[in-house]
């Protein structure tokens, strides 16, 4: 693969990963069949997250602007076969609290990705 060919991919791979972020924080509409009730119990939850990779690093930033804590986890899957896979172990984002997560491949990053959970 020509330097120029991994460069694109890692482009898109990069666009994909921010625009499939984008989507868990994105307000729905509600579905038609739900009551009034059960929307306005609807709790909002999750940490906005911006993702950057630089080279073989990748440093992400979440806020979580809701009163319930977040815990958030970064996802580092590598290019290369050889290159070992990372997941960080989950940081507590509390309310109106910004984390920094880090992580890096030898080579090229493949994806990233965040992962969230409800603190129990």
């Amino acid at each position: 693969m020509s330097r120029r060919t991994a460069s694109a991919s890692l482009a898109v791979a990069l666009v994909l990963t921010l625009a499939y972020e984008a989507v868990p924080h994105a307000r729905v509409p509600a579905d038609e069949r739900e009551s009034a009730d059960e929307r306005e119990s609807a709790d909002p939850f999750g940490a906005a997250c911006r993702i950057r990779v630089n080279g073989s690093k990748v440093t992400a930033y979440c806020h979580n602007p809701y009163p319930e804590t977040d815990r958030v986890s970064l996802h580092v899957e590598c290019t290369r076969w050889w290159d070992i896979d990372t997941d960080s172990s989950p940081v507590a984002a509390g309310p109106a609290q910004t984390v920094r997560l880090t992580g890096r491949c030898w080579k090229e990053i493949g994806e990233v990705w965040i992962s969230h959970r409800r603190e129990s």
